[in-house]
């Protein structure tokens, strides 16, 4: 089963398969896995990482998934290869002398996932290849916000890269106008904030509900806080996840966050041509194990 991605920042983990080499490691930042897969094997003519040039064949095993933006994905990358020199991880001990690369790097991601800031962004932990599923270890489960996922995925770019036009950033004009447009799809063009019910002008930061049918409208300060005083955690800087002040369900900030930015308007599961194939994936019988 191969999930479609919006907006896709990724961290990966490789494995070497090669028997000189075999049970190396490799940690990477990538915005389409498949494409850098394919670069790491064929070397770094095509754009591979020296580190695993002339070493493969590598396969990239686990990744994760649903950064923000490219910044915040690049510092979880250099944390999970550099966690003795990360002030956020001085409490992971070193490797262990009869621990494979695999399972330490295992183990530091497990860390890191339950720690401070990754710890509250609306991240996917994925297995890509059966082989190398590993269970947490029963006292560093990732939180519960965080999805454990089987499969391989495939990128979808929501408008031009990182949401720029081609011409540069778009103007505080053209911003207005969009948001402009996104409240008018809420059956009212200044619909009232569903926390503090005011009138939301189309200058204000606002977010909408990811529920379908649900027109929620919001400032983002007003849910924010709403989400953050009902979780009773009003010292924190963002709110990990909320209930709707309209349609009650749950949501997660990060998914509200991406749809903002584009993402969530058409997503789908991809699943191949070949209804077998698609029933005797792998992924299917792991994911009912989980739900």
């Amino acid at each position: 089963m191969v999930q479609e991605i919006e907006n896709f920042y990724g961290v990966y983990l490789l494995y070497n398969v090669n028997p000189k080499f075999k049970g190396r490691t490799y940690i990477g930042f990538t915005v389409n896995p498949n494409r850098r897969i394919q670069q790491h094997n064929k070397g770094r003519h095509a754009g591979g990482a020296w580190r695993t040039h002339g070493r493969g064949p590598w396969e990239m095993v686990l990744i994760i998934h649903g950064f923000p933006n490219e910044i915040s994905a690049l510092r979880f990358e250099w944390a999970w290869q550099h966690p003795d020199k990360s002030r956020r991880l001085r409490h992971v001990p070193g490797k262990k002398k009869k621990e494979t690369p695999f399972l330490f790097r295992f183990r530091v991601v497990s860390e890191m996932l339950r720690s401070g800031p990754w710890n509250r962004l609306a991240l996917t932990i994925r297995w890509l290849k059966q082989e190398y599923v590993t269970d947490f270890a029963p006292d560093n489960k990732p939180p519960v916000h965080m999805p454990i996922a089987y499969g391989l995925v495939k990128v979808k770019k929501v408008g031009s890269d990182t949401g720029r036009s081609k011409k540069g950033d778009k103007s505080e004009k053209e911003a207005v106008d969009d948001d402009l447009v996104n409240l008018s799809q809420c059956g009212n063009k200044y619909p009232r904030c569903s926390v503090c019910n005011k009138r939301v002008q189309a200058e204000d930061h606002t977010l909408k509900c990811v529920h379908p049918k649900c027109q929620m409208v919001s400032h983002t300060l007003c849910l924010a806080n709403k989400f953050l005083s009902d979780k009773g955690t009003m010292t924190d800087v963002l709110p990990v996840d909320g209930t709707c002040p309209k349609c009650k369900g749950a949501v997660l900030w990060g998914d509200l966050v991406r749809l903002k930015t584009g993402c969530y308007q058409n997503l789908e599961e991809c699943g191949s041509s070949d209804d077998e194939e698609h029933e005797d994936h792998w992924a299917n019988e792991l994911q009912t194990q989980v739900t």
